[in-house]
């Protein structure tokens, strides 16, 4: 309010100056006859108000002039037509009424001229002087603020440029552009010149001492923006990225939206297009229950099945705290369209899982709960067995128990040929599932198995960013180490796709690309964090760590050459025969020395599992502690 005052008494001059000069113009004097004189003085006040009127129906004054932009000189443009021609029509009628002069038509058309410039040099003059003041002011800061080249030179890099200039103290000053337009080249955006294409990115950044490079790319196919970021990666400047223009958050500066590049934009492939009419044959309006709900995948994959209309999402899972964020999370997004049930509870208590299927008689089951991280299960392998081979059995036989359509299990390539325990916990849960698939009056199993994902929990990415950002040095286990890599969303795609496909105890396997050396990992994150690889954080090799491989399988030799499926990312191993006549009875064996003699529990793991490799030399540490203790 404090501001409109001023603000109108500058349009009433400006719209009075004009309409004097417009008489000035045609009379080419600046003293009026007694005639000119009385109309313009009887006209004039009205012209004021019809002018002003205008001006707040075209919302004039609901922007701060210092902020003048081109949608403001629309706004003048809008308002100013608008009020010139009721001013003709106002004049050319009523003056016979009131027996007073008309205006000549060209005075008009000079006060309609007139008046736009002077109302939009106001507002421009007002912006200039604020520009100055504030470059006085912040003139000792932008000599300390980052120097930021910025990659992309579209909408999004001139929205991006703009904002930084605006406010250089907070997120740095935008000094080059990079496009590979060669159209654009030497041209400037927003002020910035553009210097190259993306192969001039470390010679740019260089010559102009870059410190941090900005991304603003939501347009480039993946497989430009790996490169891209690749090329970044070796100048040694931190590197930060932009999200897509529907992304940003309406009414928040681009600038303000900006946040590191993940190392996954580096690792990933194209969008996942999935088969929608076969996923929602088999999800839409079913109640779909995901075991593990509340972990890296379950989460993700609940997520996903949200986007499929089904008539209920259970989330079972025994830690409660990531199965409420979940549903505070779904509850937000989807409010009361998403009817979500979550259950706290263990796979390993039959009988939780049992009343839970008989409650929710679901009709599609993801099972996600498992014990993964290999090294603690090696020195626990009694609760490895308890809980991924005795869980998953509860579960596929609740499923053909309470007539459940679909069960689909969540493996891993460490299943294949696996040096450590929870491998061959994994390997016996597929047994499971081709087992239960032979024998089910009701339930169609499947198996999906992949390799590691970027970002879960316990995987390495969070590790590596925890000690980069403590200054290093970042641990790998050895230099020759390599991984299959997926995203979580990703991930979760393709086991639901797969799981539209299933028809009876087929074990899938997803295409991972190509593996990844863990040491190329670790520097490219350190690289992203704007620091030099054995220069600014060291890279330690600590050795592979107990039951650990240099490398990871993701079909078995006897499994033999995939099938293809209709999915380009989606195979399917061949099945391999094994002791069904013993298999349940090995399994109760099991189940007897599983944390009571892991000697033996071993020695039954490599009956069910001949390619297991791992040995039983590593006694179950609670049991350790339990004999100490003289329980």
């Amino acid at each position: 309010m404090k501001n409109l005052i001023p603000q109108l008494v500058a349009d009433c001059l400006a719209v009075y100056l004009g309409y004097w000069l417009a008489f000035a113009l045609r009379f080419d004097t600046v003293i009026f006859d007694y005639y000119n004189w009385e109309t313009f003085t009887f006209w004039i006040p009205w012209l004021i108000l019809i002018h002003i009127g205008c001006f707040f129906m075209a919302r004039f004054y609901n922007t701060r002039w210092e902020y003048c932009s081109i949608d403001e000189i629309f706004q003048i443009f809008l308002g100013t037509t608008a009020a010139a021609a009721i001013c003709f029509l106002l004049v050319w009628f009523a003056s016979p009424l009131f027996d007073v002069r008309k205006f000549w038509r060209s005075i008009y058309v000079f006060a309609y001229v007139l008046i736009f410039g002077l109302v939009c040099l106001t507002r421009i003059s007002v912006r200039f002087v604020y520009r100055l003041r504030r470059s006085h002011r912040s003139g000792s800061l932008l000599e300390e603020s980052k120097r930021v080249m910025i990659v992309g030179a579209g909408e999004m890099g001139s929205m991006l440029i703009k904002d930084m200039k605006s406010a250089p103290e907070s997120r740095g000053t935008p000094i080059v552009a990079i496009d590979d337009d060669p159209k654009k080249c030497g041209a400037r955006i927003n002020g910035v010149k553009i210097v190259g294409g993306r192969h001039a990115i470390p010679r740019m950044a260089a010559r102009y001492n870059i410190d941090e490079i900005l991304l603003a790319m939501s347009s480039v196919p993946r497989a430009d923006k790996q490169e891209i970021m690749h090329i970044c990666s070796s100048t040694g400047c931190k590197l930060k990225t932009v999200p897509a223009l529907y992304e940003l958050v309406e009414g928040s500066p681009a600038s303000m939206q900006v946040h590191d590049v993940d190392i996954t934009d580096l690792l990933g492939r194209d969008e996942i297009h999935l088969n929608t009419e076969e996923i929602s044959g088999y999800l839409a309006g079913k109640t779909i229950l995901v075991t593990g709900g509340g972990g890296s995948i379950g989460s993700e994959l609940c997520r996903q099945i949200a986007h499929f209309y089904p008539k209920k999402i259970v989330v079972f899972d025994i830690y409660e705290n990531n199965a409420y964020d979940l549903q505070n999370e779904l509850k937000m997004k989807y409010g009361d369209k998403l009817d979500l049930e979550v259950i706290i509870g263990s796979v390993r208590d039959k009988a939780r899982v049992e009343h839970v299927m008989r409650i929710y008689q679901p009709s599609v089951v993801f099972h996600a709960a498992a014990h993964k991280h290999v090294p603690l299960m090696e020195l626990s392998p009694g609760e490895a067995v308890k809980n991924n081979v005795f869980g998953t059995l509860n579960v596929a036989q609740a499923c053909d128990k309470f007539g459940v359509n679909r069960m689909v299990l969540i493996s891993t390539d460490k299943a294949v040929n696996p040096t450590n325990i929870m491998g061959a916990t994994k390997r016996i849960c597929e047994l499971i599932i081709q087992y239960m698939s032979r024998h089910s009056h009701h339930t169609e199993y499947a198996a999906v198995r992949f390799g590691n994902v970027l970002g879960s929990s316990g995987s390495v990415i969070p590790l590596f960013k925890r000690q980069i950002a403590a200054g290093g040095p970042v641990t790998v286990t050895h230099p020759d180490i390599i991984r299959y890599f997926m995203t979580i969303p990703e991930a979760a795609r393709l086991v639901i796709q797969a799981g539209g496909m299933a028809q009876g105890g087929e074990i899938f396997v997803l295409d991972m690309g190509q593996p990844v050396k863990i040491v190329d990992l670790a520097r490219n994150l350190i690289r992203l964090s704007g620091y030099e690889p054995d220069v600014d954080i060291k890279i330690v090799y600590t050795g592979l760590r107990p039951g650990e491989k240099l490398y990871e399988e993701l079909l078995l030799d006897a499994e033999g050459k995939c099938k293809k499926t209709e999915h380009d990312l989606i195979y399917i191993g061949s099945p391999i025969r094994f002791n069904e006549n013993s298999f349940l009875s090995d399994l109760e064996e099991l189940r007897s020395a599983a944390g009571a003699d892991n000697h033996k529990m071993v020695g039954i793991v490599h009956r069910l599992v001949p390619t297991y490799s791992g040995h039983a030399d590593k006694t179950d540490l609670l049991a350790v502690e339990a004999d100490k203790e003289g329980v």
